[in-house]
C-alpha cells in the first residue's frame, strides 16, 4: 500500500521536523566483496547506540551498486530488522531510491513494505531530462512514499537544479524534506529560495548534506523575501555520509549547535568548528582526488575502529587514493575531540555479538 506523510507515526514525523542526525549507512563486505551480515548488523547497532535519530540505507554511502548485486532489498531488510531488534525508541528510517521511474517506484514499494518512513530520491538517472520530466518522475514516486529531495553534487553524479525546480518540487504534497548536498552555496540558496517561494517551509524540513559546510548550514538563518516579507528558514538536521563515522561525536555536535543557536548570539568557537569539521571531511571524502575515495575513506575510519574488516567496495576500482590514508592520519591526530574511538572500543564486542 502507498504511504502518505499523514500516515507516518506522529513521533517519527516530529523527529524528522525537529531535526536529527541521520548517518548514511555504509555497506559491510568481506574480503571476497560479499555481504557481511554480522558487521552490517554491528554498524546499525553502533549508529543507534551513538544516538542517531534514524538511518539512511541504500543511499550513495551504501553504494549504488547494491542494486546490480541484488542486495537492495537484503540491505534494507537487514537494517530494519537490526534496528527493531536493538531499540524500541522512535526512528526516522530513510531508504535510498534511484534509477528511472519504474525502478524508483519499485524501490519505493520495497521500502514501504519493509517499514521505511521516507525515500531519499536520487535524480542521477534523470541527467539530461527536461525539468518537467524530472518533476513528473518525482511526482510519480511521491505517490508511493513520502519523499526527501536529494540535491547530490555533480562530482558524484548529481544533476544541477535551479530554484524554479525546487519550488515545484516542494509543492508536491508528499515531500517531507530536502537533503541539500550540492557542495555549493549558490545552489544551496536555490533550494532555500524554492522552498520559501513554494510556501512549504512548515511541511518540508531542510537537512544538510553539504559536507563542506555542515556547521554553518546548521547555525545559519536563511532569509528569503516572499511577497516582500522576509521568511527565515533553517537546516534542522543532517543526513550525511560524513556522519557514518565518529557518529557519537556527530550527534553531540548537532546537540551543541542547536543549543548555541537557541542561546544566541553565536560565540566564535562555534563558528570555528566549521573549518575543523570540513578539514576532517576533506580527508574522509578524498577531496584532493575529486572524491574518488569518499566511500573507502569512511570505511577506513570504521576499519580502524574494528567495525569493518576492510575498506572493500563492490566496485573493485573504488578504494583509498594515494595519500588518503596519510590525510586521515593527520585529521585523526589533529581533532581527537570529534572522534568516538573510546565509545566504540567499549561497545564493539557487544555490537559484533
Amino acid at each position: 500500500m502507498p504511504l502518505h506523510r499523514a500516515d507516518l507515526p506522529p513521533e517519527t514525523l516530529r523527529l524528522l521536523r525537529q531535526g536529527v542526525a541521520i548517518p548514511a549507512h555504509p555497506l559491510a563486505l568481506d574480503a571476497g566483496r560479499r555481504f557481511d551480515a554480522r558487521r552490517q548488523r554491528a554498524l546499525t547497532r553502533y549508529y543507534l547506540d551513538a544516538g542517531a535519530g534514524g538511518l539512511a540505507v541504500g543511499v550513495h554511502t551504501t553504494q549504488f551498486e547494491i542494486r546490480e548485486a541484488g542486495l537492495y532489498r537484503p540491505v534494507l531488510e537487514a537494517a530494519m530488522e537490526s534496528a527493531r531488534a536493538w531499540t524500541d525508541r522512535p526512528l526516522v528510517m530513510v531508504a535510498g531510491l534511484a534509477g528511472p521511474t519504474a525502478q524508483a517506484v519499485e524501490e519505493a514499494r520495497t521500502a514501504v513494505g519493509t517499514g521505511y518512513h521516507a525515500g531519499l530520491l536520487s535524480l542521477a538517472a534523470m541527467k539530461g531530462a527536461a525539468p518537467e520530466a524530472v518533476l513528473d518522475h518525482c511526482r510519480r514516486v511521491a505517490e508511493e512514499i513520502p519523499l526527501i529531495g536529494f540535491y547530490l553534487q555533480p562530482a558524484v553524479g548529481g544533476v544541477s537544479l535551479d530554484a524554479e525546480f525546487w519550488r515545484a518540487f516542494c509543492k508536491i504534497d508528499n515531500v517531507v524534506a530536502v537533503k541539500v548536498a550540492p557542495f555549493n552555496r549558490y545552489r544551496t540558496l536555490d533550494v532555500v529560495r524554492g522552498l520559501v517561494e513554494a510556501g512549504a517551509e512548515d511541511r518540508v524540513t531542510l537537512y544538510t548534506g553539504n559536507d563542506d559546510h555542515i556547521v554553518l548550514d546548521l547555525v545559519t538563518p536563511f532569509t528569503v523575501k516572499r511577497d516582500g516579507v522576509p521568511v527565515t528558514v533553517r537546516f534542522r538536521g543532517g543526513l550525511l555520509g560524513h556522519w557514518s563515522v565518529w557518529t557519537r561525536g556527530a550527534v553531540q555536535l548537532l546537540e551543541r549547535l542547536k543549543a548555541a543557536v537557541a542561546a544566541g548570539p553565536l560565540p566564535p568557537e562555534i563558528l570555528a568548528l566549521d573549518s575543523a569539521v570540513t578539514d576532517c571531511n576533506a580527508a574522509f571524502f578524498d577531496v584532493a582526488n575529486n572524491f574518488h575515495g569518499c566511500i573507502a575513506g569512511c570505511h577506513e575510519i570504521l576499519r580502524r575502529q574494528g567495525l569493518l574488516e576492510g575498506t572493500w567496495c563492490l566496485n573493485p576500482a573504488e578504494g583509498l587514493s594515494p595519500g588518503q590514508a596519510e590525510a586521515i592520519d593527520r585529521v585523526c591526530r589533529l581533532y581527537p575531540e570529534f572522534s568516538d574511538d573510546a565509545f566504540v572500543a567499549r561497545n564493539l564486542e557487544r555490537w559484533l555479538s
